[in-house]
């Protein structure tokens, strides 16, 4: 497996004062970044060990524990724990808001953790009236509960988990909030829930949901329901569940789409989101391809990101007039920045978010092998314009890209010809995408 490491002082581990974590720097090097209290200890507890859980499982093909290491960030008042599956199909982050945070926010920085059983067990021994503090800085990540010290130790983080941030992001932005259950009517639905892996999808019925097995207007796919389960530890501290899905819900030809899962407490949020389909993981999807081929991408990910302020959410608009680009062009510059883990999207804001990341925006094509190839393919001159085509030519063989509105929507590639854009674009089209936008580019 391909890792990518951070830089630290020196490693994590928990000494008789506490939790020792080392941080991956932030606006200086190496900050602490939040030292304080949380207000309400049992659902940080319970959502640190959702998180956890999804880490170390592996949904699909189980062949042992995944990654138990979450990242956490620290930015304004808040701290956000996010971690992929083994196999890379769910995303998990749990956020705790202000109102949870009794405390001093005194940096910004992202780091990862490595959460094994002493600390498991630590967690799930807090109680109610419990103290919960943590301290996340260079010289130390303090969780101090009623229980003894745990020595923990930092893990690589998986090159897969980059991919996976920035493929969510973009499939996150397409989300809305599809349906909002009340507490009882949450617990009721993910009690029901099938454990197998069929494609179902959840119909808005009075206050809650039903399963059906054919999307019709208005469903959110259920995709391996059992993949929820790392909801049900914080369903007796929730107080809603909100359901997100892409656009205006699912259509009768819908195929299998993302889903995002939100329980909400009064100082907490757990989201899960779910790949289309338990066999395929985030990593792999292919949603950031098209943005990240678009002209002066690279330049203007260098504008935006020397433009972002440390807000609590990144608005669109507002970047774009600071910065005097579209705002289509400040969303493929934040996918790119996405591609270095830099940026997140939040679907409960409806905005983006900053992680502090050691990567450049270098890493988009060395984490995404089809932008790589699409790149070869227009240094090799292969593209070449027909008169009702593009004709794009790999190795002996010449390939046909269907341009509609001088974007391409089709190609005569086997891979094309499999998943139809599910995955999205192929090689030959991202190389269209690019000599077209070059060329855009020198005729203004």
């Amino acid at each position: 497996m391909s890792t990518t490491s951070y830089a630290y002082a020196r490693p994590s581990g928990l000494t008789a004062g506490g939790l020792d974590l080392q941080t991956s720097g932030g606006l200086s090097a190496n900050p602490r970044f939040f030292e304080g209290f949380m207000t309400t200890p049992q659902p940080v507890a319970a959502g640190l060990l959702a998180v956890a859980d999804v880490a170390r499982t592996r949904y699909f093909q189980p062949t042992g524990p995944g990654s138990l290491d979450p990242v956490v960030t620290g930015s304004a008042a808040m701290l956000r724990f996010e971690s992929f599956s083994g196999c890379c199909g769910v995303y998990a982050r749990l956020d705790i808001l202000p109102s949870g945070l009794d405390g001093r926010m005194l940096e910004h920085g992202t780091t990862n953790i490595d959460v094994n059983d002493p600390l498991r067990l630590s967690l799930a021994r807090v109680t109610r009236n419990d103290p919960l503090h943590l301290a996340v800085g260079p010289d130390e990540l303090t969780v101090s509960t009623m229980g003894g010290a745990v020595v923990e130790r930092r893990l690589p983080l998986p090159s897969r988990w980059l991919r996976g941030f920035a493929e969510v992001a973009v499939i996150a932005s397409g989300m809305r909030a599809q349906a909002v259950l009340g507490a009882a009517q949450a617990a009721d639905f993910l009690k029901r829930l099938p454990t197998d892996r069929s494609i179902l999808w959840a119909v808005p019925a009075g206050r809650s949901l039903r399963l059906t097995s054919r999307p019709v207007p208005g469903a959110v796919c259920v995709a391996g329901a059992r993949r929820l389960a790392a909801l049900r530890g914080m369903l007796r501290h929730a107080t809603t569940l909100t359901v997100f899905g892409p656009g205006p819900g699912a259509g009768p030809d819908s195929p299998a789409l993302a889903s995002a899962w939100m329980l909400e407490s009064a100082t907490t949020r757990l989201l899960l989101t779910l790949s289309p389909e338990p066999h395929r993981g985030f990593s792999g999807e292919g949603a950031v391809l098209s943005q990240l081929a678009t002209a002066n991408v690279t330049d203007d990910a260098d504008l935006v990101s020397a433009m972002l302020a440390w807000d609590p959410t990144i608005a669109v608009d507002r970047l774009a007039a600071d910065c005097g680009l579209p705002p289509a062009r400040v969303t493929a510059a934040l996918t790119l920045l996405g591609a270095a883990g830099r940026v997140g999207f939040d679907v409960a804001e409806q905005a983006y978010f900053h992680r502090v990341m050691p990567f450049g925006t270098d890493a988009a094509a060395r984490l995404n092998p089809r932008l790589a190839e699409a790149q070869a393919l227009v240094a090799a001159g292969a593209v070449c314009d027909a008169d009702d085509h593009t004709a794009v030519t790999s190795g002996d063989t010449v390939y046909r890209v269907r341009v509609t509105v001088g974007t391409p929507a089709g190609c005569t590639c086997r891979w094309w010809s499999r998943h139809r854009g599910g995955r999205g674009t192929c090689k030959h089209q991202l190389a269209v995408l690019i000599v077209r936008g070059a060329l855009a580019e020198v005729a203004q």
